[in-house]
C-alpha cells in the first residue's frame, strides 16, 4: 500500500468518525449540542482537523443529511411491496418514511429541517437524494394521470409526508390519529385509479 493510498483510507476513516460522532450527538442532545469544539473532543482531535474535513458544522450537517437520505432510500426500498396495489405501495411507503423520522428525529431534521448545503432537485444533487426521491417516484407515477407531471406528483406526495410528519413531531397534529391522516393522504392521491 503507497503512503498516498493510506493517507486518503486514513482521511476517509476521520471524515466517517466524524460524521457519525455529529449524529450520535445530535440525536442524544440535539444539534444545538453539536459544535466543532465538542466534536474534537469526542474523537480526540483538534479543531483544525476538524477544519480540515469539513468547513464547519454545517458542511458535517450536510454529509449526515447525505447518509440519512441513503439510509431512508434503503429503508424505502425494503417497504415497497412487489405487489402493483398502487394503494397499499403509497400505504407501505408513508409507514416507513414516518417510522423512519420517528426512529430518527435528529437525522430527519438534518435532511429536511435545518437549512444545509445541498442542492436539492437538480441535477447537481447527491446521488442519494436522487435515489430518495426516485424510491417514491416508483410508487407515485403509476398513480399519475394522463397530463399530470410525474415528478410533481412525486413532489406533492413527499410534501403531504413530510408536512404530516413535521407537523406531528412538533406537536401540531396529535400523534394518535397520524395513521388515519396518512391513510386519508394514500386515499385521495388513489382515488381517481380506482
Amino acid at each position: 500500500m503507497s503512503i498516498q493510498t493510506r493517507r486518503e483510507r486514513e482521511r476517509g476513516e476521520r471524515e466517517r468518525l466524524i460524521v457519525t460522532a455529529a449524529r450520535e450527538l445530535a440525536e442524544a442532545e440535539g444539534w444545538d449540542a453539536v459544535t466543532t469544539r465538542r466534536l474534537a473532543a469526542e474523537i480526540e482531535y483538534s479543531q483544525p482537523v476538524l477544519y480540515s474535513h469539513f468547513k464547519g458544522k454545517d458542511a458535517i450537517m450536510a454529509a449526515v443529511a447525505v447518509q440519512g437520505f441513503a439510509e431512508l432510500t434503503a429503508e424505502l426500498r425494503a417497504a415497497r411491496p412487489a405487489t402493483g396495489d398502487a394503494r397499499a405501495a403509497l400505504a407501505a411507503i408513508g409507514e416507513a418514511y414516518t417510522a423512519f423520522a420517528r426512529r430518527r428525529p435528529a437525522l430527519y431534521d438534518a435532511m429536511f429541517t435545518h437549512t444545509v448545503d445541498l442542492p436539492f432537485a437538480t441535477p447537481g444533487a447527491p446521488t442519494a437524494l436522487h435515489e430518495a426521491f426516485s424510491e417514491l417516484a416508483r410508487v407515485v407515477e403509476p398513480i399519475a394521470a394522463d397530463g399530470d407531471d410525474p415528478s410533481l406528483l412525486t413532489e406533492t406526495f413527499w410534501a403531504g409526508l413530510h408536512g404530516l410528519v413535521t407537523l406531528m413531531r412538533s406537536g401540531r397534529l396529535p400523534e394518535h390519529a397520524h395513521e388515519t391522516r396518512l391513510a386519508l393522504l394514500v386515499d385521495h392521491f388513489t382515488a381517481r385509479t380506482d
